[in-house]
């Protein structure tokens, strides 16, 4: 069993992430944190460097607890949220842990939302939290 996490950094993502532990300790199964960027140019090296810096800090934090997690930093050229569903569906995931940050709804028009997306298109179930 797999489950994936997506990670950005924010407080959201990481309460989704120790959300996500427990129901793998629970359910015996592995997780999947995954970070997303759109591109990795030279202009992004100090993202992509935060991003590595965030995955291994969240593998730390989950092994410790006694559960099997593997991390990605995806750089594929998709928005994050068509990333993560893409991801999840190549890898077999069962179930999909997302932060959520409150937005207005200009907020979500002018700039999308990842969580949206995510919990529209993913074949799986889709734990949000906040």
């Amino acid at each position: 069993m797999k489950f994936l996490v997506g990670l950005d950094g924010s407080n959201a993502a990481r309460d989704a992430l120790k959300v996500a532990v427990k129901h793998a300790k629970a359910f015996g199964a592995e997780l999947l944190v995954a970070g997303s960027l759109f591109k990795g140019t030279d202009e992004e090296q100090e993202q992509i460097k935060q991003a590595e810096a965030d995955l291994d800090l969240a593998r730390s934090e989950v092994e410790s607890q006694g559960v099997k997690c593997s991390t990605h930093l995806l750089i594929r050229g998709l928005a994050p949220g068509e990333d993560l569903v893409n991801f999840a569906q190549e890898n077999g995931v069962e179930e999909i842990f997302i932060g959520v940050r409150r937005r207005s709804k200009m907020g979500k028009l002018l700039f999308g939302s990842t969580a949206q997306y995510v919990i529209l298109k993913a074949n799986c179930p889709v734990v949000t939290v906040r």
